[in-house]
């Protein structure tokens, strides 16, 4: 374990990103806020503080794919995002098959009776929690099965 350094997870829009934080052991995605900007330099202002503020290991960073596998219109400009986000901070990027994140999201709220159309930011917050979620899964699962490996 890398000491107190957590995880940040981002799901990227035109207009607003979805931020997501992992617990300091890494086991579970927690709401950030969502960024509203209408710059880069804005975005990246709010990012900064973010980074200032917690100690962060790298960023999963949600790209949108169709469920056939193709990329979606914003994929490239996810994938653009993704490297000015190593060129500035330093960190690994790691882009996560986003799927159904909006989806999931729309659904959730639904759930608590409100209006997906009329909560765009907490759509594009828990999106960013299910993506981060996923990955924080993706890890438990390997580092149980190389548990598993080496009592074999």
């Amino acid at each position: 374990m890398n000491g107190e350094r957590r995880i940040l997870g981002l799901d990227f829009g035109e207009r607003k990103v979805g931020v997501a934080i992992s617990d300091p052991l890494r086991v579970t995605a927690q709401p950030l806020k969502t960024i509203t900007y209408r710059t880069e330099q804005a975005l990246f202002a709010e990012l900064d503080a973010i980074l200032q503020k917690f100690p962060v290991e790298k960023i999963i960073l949600g790209l949108p794919v169709h469920m056939h596998g193709e990329p979606s219109k914003i994929s490239s400009r996810v994938e653009a995002f993704a490297e000015q986000l190593r060129q500035r901070y330093g960190l690994e990027v790691v882009l996560w098959d986003e799927r159904l994140s909006s989806k999931v999201a729309e659904s959730a709220i639904r759930e608590m009776g409100k209006k997906p159309s009329k909560q765009r930011e907490r759509v594009d917050l828990i999106s960013a929690i299910w993506i981060l979620q996923g990955y924080l899964n993706r890890l438990d699962f390997q580092r149980r099965e190389a548990e598993r490996k080496q009592l074999e």
